[in-house]
């Protein structure tokens, strides 16, 4: 079992507990708001469960049917949180558009408020825990999973203090307006995630910086060469694609050139990790005299 799977499995426990705590928080007060931060962790199990399947798929090997590998399950499994993060989102604006027509008086806050904080303390640890570990190994769904936790923490700090100023001043009013507000910028969080995810699943090009760094390898590596043109590169889930048109002295020998490709591909994946890359040699009548100029 991969660690990426490891972490996501972590993930479902987590949000099982999570949700728990959150159920009884609800349970003791009666606030609509708790009982839309309930709902949303039904949501993280959901989509913690979604990104297991997801991880499983993306490490299986390339095959026959998918000879370039199963790496994009991870982006299917990014937009599926995005989009439930949305559905989430609407449900929590439906009932606190009810709640604000029919206010309720809240029973125990100070218990109710203290086990919300538990539940939300823990997600907010494991959220910034998994957002690191999906930089640090470059998974969108670790990374998507962990945005969809922040989301979450920052339900339940609405919800949090909407509950406490009911308490404190009464006006019960505020639980639903309160409630709102977070579910909009929830639902923000949404559209951003599945934003990402579909860039991802259409081969968008990844940010300049990374592109631009990836052309300076290029440059410094590939001695004894000429130029290299026609780069383009892409990402799929922890993997990325590189490809480019090297040119040469027409008299160097094929493992002279054999030597300097393995050089570049050498260097792209000290920077990137996991990467498949692909260069076609040719000879200096090719040139287009533009793209990456190598340093000698």
């Amino acid at each position: 079992m991969s660690r990426t799977i490891k972490a996501a499995l972590g993930s479902v426990a987590i949000a099982v507990v999570v949700l728990l705590l959150k159920v009884a928080a609800w349970w003791l007060t009666g606030s609509v708001a708790l009982y839309s931060d309930a709902l949303e962790s039904i949501i993280n199990i959901v989509a913690s469960i979604a990104a297991v399947i997801a991880l499983s798929v993306s490490a299986k090997p390339a095959d026959a049917n998918h000879p370039y590998g199963h790496h994009k399950a991870e982006y299917l499994s990014a937009v599926l949180e995005g989009v439930l993060i949305v559905l989430a989102s609407l449900s929590i604006l439906r009932e606190a558009y009810y709640d604000w027509f029919a206010p309720k008086t809240l029973d125990a806050p100070v218990l109710g408020l203290a086990v919300n904080l538990l539940a939300t303390a823990i997600n907010l640890g494991w959220a910034v825990f998994l957002t690191r570990l999906g930089r640090r190994w470059r998974s969108p769904a670790l990374s998507a999973d962990g945005k969809h936790l922040m989301a979450d923490v920052f339900t339940s700090v609405g919800v949090i203090v909407g509950v406490a100023l009911v308490a404190l001043t009464g006006w019960t009013r505020l639980d639903p307006a309160l409630a709102a507000i977070v579910a909009l910028n929830i639902l923000w969080t949404g559209y951003s995630l599945v934003r990402t995810s579909v860039g991802g699943l259409m081969d968008e090009a990844p940010d300049p910086e990374v592109t631009a760094r990836l052309r300076e390898l290029v440059a410094v590596h590939a001695n004894g060469a000429i130029e290299a043109h026609d780069f383009r590169t892409r990402s799929a889930g922890r993997v990325t694609f590189v490809e480019f048109h090297l040119v040469v002295p027409g008299s160097m020998a094929v493992s002279d050139a054999h030597l300097i490709c393995d050089r570049i591909e050498a260097a792209i994946r000290r920077e990137t990790g996991e990467a498949v890359i692909t260069i076609h040699v040719e000879p200096p009548e090719k040139a287009k005299h533009q793209g990456v100029l190598v340093l000698s």
